[in-house]
């Protein structure tokens, strides 16, 4: 058992999660807001030997030194890759600090977020921006049938994704790191990214946070009349080519403002941007608390051996 477990920032854990939280510390405090700078961080953390974070604030090596208790970091929220976790990992282990992460827990919501605002783009559905009504996007309205899609990241959300396009008729291609034996045997082809930006009318990137993949030579190679999708965590593109690139005829489609990096684009006529984390669903919460509380168990019991 932790003798002090703190969440420094709303979790999104369902009611009965939260309940279990004080089954494993003999101590558990959880604040309702985000931390503003590295100090309150690292005085919320205090002497505390397990931390629960979401995905909204960052714990670094600055606050964590300044917290030697700590033995253990609970990821509320996905992680792929130290390097695009919003913990200093690599710090943390080299304290003998065990951080785990979930992942897998709101890919469902993605997919039907990409699928009903294509289908809206395509046919024409809604309004723009400043409320006038919205057209087809070529005209005449137009089924998912036949398009060309182009994923770039083919982890499981973008393969989610690539199969419910691919069973509405879409015609797939994907970038990653190197192919996929299972997305070959789907029929889902593999190409440079280059070449995918610009053969695809539908580009999706599906990438870890502060992943970086688009600057000025892609959106070259892309062209115009483009619809995109950034279902990530942060931007996939340089911020100066992006905005020349959305300034013509193309139209961006992302969640957050995480997603699409900079607030002076929410009211852009070519930017369609929600608002609100299309993953948050009730399924979504039920999926990350199970599994936040599987990671606690986990450590606890390697604790024991």
């Amino acid at each position: 058992m932790f003798k002090k477990l703190v969440a420094v920032e709303p979790l999104n854990l369902i009611p009965s999660a939260e309940k279990a939280l004080f089954d494993y510390a003999q101590e558990v405090v959880m604040y309702d807001d985000m931390p503003g700078s590295v100090e309150e961080m690292a005085k919320r953390i205090g002497d505390a030997d397990a931390v629960l974070i979401s995905y909204t604030s960052r714990l670094g090596k600055d606050a964590l030194e300044q917290c030697p208790n700590v033995k253990y970091i609970g990821m509320c929220c996905s992680l792929y890759t130290p390097e695009s976790a919003n913990v200093d990992i690599l710090y943390a282990n080299s304290r003998g600090i065990t951080v785990l992460g979930v992942r897998d827990y709101g890919d469902e919501g993605v997919v039907e977020y990409v699928i009903s605002e294509l289908v809206r783009c395509l046919h024409g559905f809604g309004t723009r921006n400043d409320g006038t009504p919205r057209e087809p996007w070529d005209g005449v309205p137009r089924e998912i049938t036949g398009i060309k899609v182009g994923i770039v990241g083919l982890g499981v959300s973008g393969g989610m994704i690539a199969d419910a396009l691919k069973f509405l008729g879409a015609e797939i291609s994907y970038f990653a790191r190197s192919e996929k034996e299972t997305a070959k045997q789907k029929g889902y082809k593999f190409l440079p990214l280059k070449q995918l930006l610009k053969e695809s009318e539908v580009i999706l990137n599906c990438l870890n946070r502060n992943t970086v993949l688009l600057h000025e030579e892609e959106f070259e190679a892309m062209g115009d009349r483009k619809i995109m999708f950034n279902t990530g965590l942060s931007p996939a593109w340089d911020e100066e080519p992006f905005a020349k690139w959305i300034d013509r005829d193309n139209v961006l489609y992302c969640d957050t403002l995480i997603a699409l990096g900079n607030e002076k684009f929410i009211n852009h006529p070519n930017v369609n941007y929600m608002g609100v984390s299309v993953g948050r669903t009730r399924q979504a919460f039920d999926r990350l608390s199970e599994k936040v509380l599987a990671n606690i168990e986990t450590y606890m019991r390697s604790q024991q051996n």
